[in-house]
């Protein structure tokens, strides 16, 4: 990839404000040589935690380990796990807006066996738990948006991210002229129009585009990504393909397809954020759709050869592109 070193220092200038699902990504790593007397499971001897910003809060993490300053909006609540995901937050130097409300802070646990993930525990109230009204949101971001260069909304269908939520977010870029970026859940159906960016994968793109099609049936992409501009008027579209890469969609018509940077696969966790974060920094550092989704998949690629949860550095980014050049 050219033109990486100018890039990561117009990225250094950069102010991205994140609003979702924020989380904390707790592991539990061990061994296991025996199996329980007490039922047919294994025993798990505890090696070490270990804790990592999730969701949201990943998308920021990513953000500033490439070298942009960030302020991340979610809710967080008043208990350890809530004080530990912002001691992490605040380590990084991201800035946190806490929405209110008195549920616990959503925590993920995974369990790893010789750094294979044995199983996940979730710790999270109900979406009502965590939603605020759209009144709310505009005075939290208020000052935030005014001194942010781009908002990226990270839904993890959790519940900050509602109809009217996402209108008046995006009715606040718009006003001030900021990039607004999704990353959709379409489980829980929610509304949108007229975002720069949106990051579904290949099975939320078809759920978005309301099609369904056998698994024999190629994907189809041509009429996904008409459809999608239809329904929500977005101008840049990026379908993100797993194995298969990056297909690039502008203003309902496909540019390119980019390959995956991947060479060596541990982990996928968190891969689409830092693709996410990548695309953003990039779009908003001036480069077109197909350098910004190469940048991104570059990113990417670094992270999925890490264990865990995790982001990627300027310098980890720049050894990664120059063995791959």
């Amino acid at each position: 990839m050219k033109g990486l070193a100018p890039l990561l220092r117009k990225i250094s200038r950069l102010r991205i404000l994140v609003v979702g699902d924020v989380m904390l990504d707790h592991y539990i790593w061990g061994d296991a040589t025996r199996i329980s007397p007490e039922a047919p499971v294994p025993v798990i001897d505890i090696a070490k935690d270990t804790w990592s910003a999730g969701g949201a809060a990943n998308v920021a993490l990513n953000i500033a380990s490439l070298g942009a300053r960030c302020s991340v909006v979610g809710f967080i609540g008043d208990d350890e796990a809530g004080a530990k995901l912002t001691e992490i937050l605040h380590e990084k130097k991201i800035a946190t807006l806490r929405t209110p409300g008195n549920a616990t802070t959503i925590v993920k646990t995974r369990v790893l066996v010789q750094h294979q993930q044995l199983c996940r525990l979730d710790r999270e109230a109900p979406p009502a738990a965590y939603q605020i009204t759209a009144a709310q949101i505009e005075s939290l971001l208020a000052r935030a948006m005014a001194d942010c260069d781009a908002v990226i909304l990270s839904d993890y269908a959790k519940g900050i991210l509602t109809d009217e939520v996402i209108a008046r977010i995006t009715k606040l870029a718009q006003a001030t002229g900021k990039f607004i970026a999704l990353d959709p859940k379409p489980r829980r159906k929610i509304g949108f129009h007229g975002l720069d960016l949106i990051t579904p994968n290949k099975r939320e793109s078809m759920q978005l585009a309301g099609l369904e099609i056998s698994p024999q049936t190629p994907f189809p992409a041509r009429a996904v990504c008409a459809r999608l501009h239809e329904l929500y008027g977005t101008k840049n579209l990026v379908i993100t393909l797993g194995e298969d890469g990056m297909l690039l969609s502008s203003n309902g018509r496909i540019v390119k397809t980019i390959p995956t940077a991947a060479r060596e696969v541990f982990d996928v966790s968190g891969a689409g954020d830092t693709s996410l974060a990548g695309l953003v920094l990039a779009l908003v550092a001036g480069e077109n759709l197909e350098t910004a989704a190469l940048f991104a998949n570059a990113a990417a690629g670094v992270v999925v050869g890490k264990i865990g949860t995790a982001t990627v550095t300027p310098a980890e980014l720049q050894a990664y592109v120059a063995r791959e050049s």
